[in-house]
């Protein structure tokens, strides 16, 4: 497990959260709470509300019911509050997302230089710094489609890492992937959890959850079913569901 960096203190809290698409409820009376520098990770069968409960951090999809609290502020519901929320939450998509019309650096320090307001050369200069530190520098002044998947995703951490976000959520940012991609990508996300990024991760990728996770939350039919630290989880799963999921997947 990557060491902890995480405090006490919670960033982000979700109490009682609900969800409905519909008639279908697919977030039942959530609760959740990520500390600073905590490393979370999301994992549970398909359908089980976990891209949801993601996506709802940022309000990305809004909640019926329930309240989610950002840094101490209740999600705002619309206008620049929420415009500001969204630039200190950094998100990374299944799919990559990337403006096709611009450059890898284009992309990378657009928002900087639109939202944070940025001077170009500043935005420039850390662009550059975090494509290096993402492994793709030498990409810089390619467009997207000329990259692979992997690369494209590293683009895509390093735009969101531009923003200086305060936590970082990825919603399944492997699942796109060829599987040789899915290991450049997991190296950058455990740099980020090693030098204390407050990361909520939904993934499949076991592995990851075993060894960068400071907490496995599982989820199932839009629960919370239970969460403990990766050994305790991966050694001794508590609820029968949990069981029968692990069982499944770690044989394959």
């Amino acid at each position: 497990m990557v060491a902890s960096n995480a405090s006490q203190e919670p960033l982000i809290v979700l109490d009682k959260v609900n969800k409905f698409f519909g008639d279908l409820h697919v977030l039942r009376d959530v609760d959740l709470s990520v500390g600073r520098g905590e490393v979370v990770v999301v994992i549970g069968p398909s359908g089980s509300g976990k891209s949801t409960l993601c996506r709802a951090i940022n309000r990305l999809e809004t909640i019926n019911s329930g309240q989610i609290t950002f840094d101490g502020n209740t999600l705002p519901a619309e206008g620049r509050a929420l415009a500001r929320l969204r630039s200190d939450v950094g998100m990374v998509f299944q799919s990559f997302n990337l403006f096709a019309h611009k450059t890898i650096l284009q992309n990378v320090t657009l928002g900087p230089i639109k939202v944070r307001k940025e001077k170009p050369e500043e935005a420039r200069k850390r662009g550059l710094a975090l494509l290096e530190r993402v492994g793709i520098a030498n990409q810089a002044d390619k467009y997207p489609a000329q990259l692979s998947g992997g690369q494209q995703q590293r683009a895509a951490i390093a735009r969101a890492l531009a923003m200086q976000p305060k936590a970082m959520l990825f919603d399944e940012p492997t699942s796109a992937l060829d599987p040789e991609m899915v290991g450049e990508v997991l190296d950058v996300m455990t740099s980020l959890a090693r030098d204390g990024m407050t990361m909520v991760v939904v993934t499949h990728e076991m592995g990851f959850a075993r060894h960068a996770a400071n907490r496995v939350v599982f989820m199932a039919d839009g629960q919370l079913v239970e969460q403990a630290e990766p050994g305790e989880f991966f050694a001794n799963p508590r609820s029968d569901r949990a069981k029968d999921f692990l069982s499944k997947i770690l044989t394959h």
